[in-house]
C-alpha cells in the first residue's frame, strides 16, 4: 500500500522512486494492484496543486488512471478508525487514514515519511 510520500517520490523522481517504480511494475505484471486510500490520493493532488499548479494536479489524476493503483474508499467506520489513530498519535490526518486502511486490509505501507515510526507497532512499514 502506498502513502502519498511514496507516490510523490515516484512522480517527482525523488529518493526512493526506483523502489516504487519496481513495485508498480511488479503490480502490473501480477495483475494485483497496489492499494492507496482515497484520502492519500487527495493529498497527492493538493500537494501537486499547491507546489506547481492545479493543471499539473489534474494531469496527475489522469496518470493515476493508468497506474496499477486501487483507490480504497472510506466508510463512516473507516473515518472513525482513522480519527482514533489521529487522536492517539502525532501524525497527519491523511497518514492516519493510511494506517487505518493498512490495518484493516492487512497491508504493508510503503513510505519514507518519518511520522510512521510511531505507529510501527500497529502496521508494517516498508521504508523507502
Amino acid at each position: 500500500m502506498l502513502d502519498s510520500f511514496a507516490l510523490l517520490a515516484f512522480l517527482n523522481r525523488e529518493k526512493g522512486y526506483e523502489k516504487v517504480r519496481l513495485l508498480l511494475e511488479a503490480s502490473q505484471q501480477s495483475k494485483e494492484p497496489l492499494l492507496m486510500n482515497e484520502i492519500n490520493i487527495g493529498e497527492v493532488y493538493y500537494i501537486i496543486g499547491k507546489t506547481t499548479s492545479v493543471e499539473r494536479a489534474e494531469e496527475f489524476l489522469h496518470r493515476l488512471e493508468m497506474l496499477p493503483i486501487k483507490p480504497i474508499p472510506n466508510s463512516f467506520a473507516d473515518v472513525v478508525d482513522a480519527a482514533r489513530i489521529k487522536a492517539r498519535f502525532r501524525i497527519s490526518c491523511a497518514d492516519a487514514f493510511a494506517v487505518a486502511t493498512a490495518s484493516r486490509m492487512n497491508a504493508v505501507i510503503v513510505t519514507a515519511d518519518s511520522e510512521f515510526q510511531q505507529v510501527e507497532h500497529l502496521v508494517t512499514i516498508d521504508w523507502l
